[in-house]
């Protein structure tokens, strides 16, 4: 086992759980409500439900370790448009959390390959 492995499976088990209970909270207040919200800022109100998919399902399937190189990058969508679209004008302090994000989900995206996820178990049994 390297560290660096183990150092991985905590952040896309973070990145994942965060992601995840951010569109489960969407979900819950409905989504309807961001969809809203989205049109007060000039996002597509549609993109709302989208988003809460993506959050959903993909911080699920992050956490398993399945799909990773192609839900990160949504990720990392989802984070520059908060920045931009809600945060940038309220000071660096109030997007810092959200850098950090993108940040952890550009390195997932990088360094996607890890024993310890559902895509490794499956590529080693269609190899074998």
């Amino acid at each position: 086992m390297k560290s660096f492995e183990i150092g991985s499976l905590i952040l896309r088990v973070y990145l994942g759980l965060a992601f995840f209970i951010h569109g489960f909270a969407k979900y819950q207040g409905g989504v309807e409500n961001t969809a809203g919200w989205f049109e007060s800022m000039g996002i597509p109100g549609f993109m709302a439900y989208m988003v809460t998919a993506i959050e959903i399902v993909g911080g699920l399937l992050l956490i398993a370790g399945l799909g990773t190189r192609y839900i990160t990058p949504l990720f990392f969508i989802i984070m520059i448009v908060v920045i931009l679209k809600v945060k940038l004008s309220e000071g660096f302090s109030a997007y810092e959390l959200d850098i950090t994000y993108a940040a952890i989900a550009l390195f997932l995206f990088l360094n996607s390959k890890s024993s310890f996820s559902l895509d490794a178990k499956l590529t080693n049994k269609k190899a074998a």
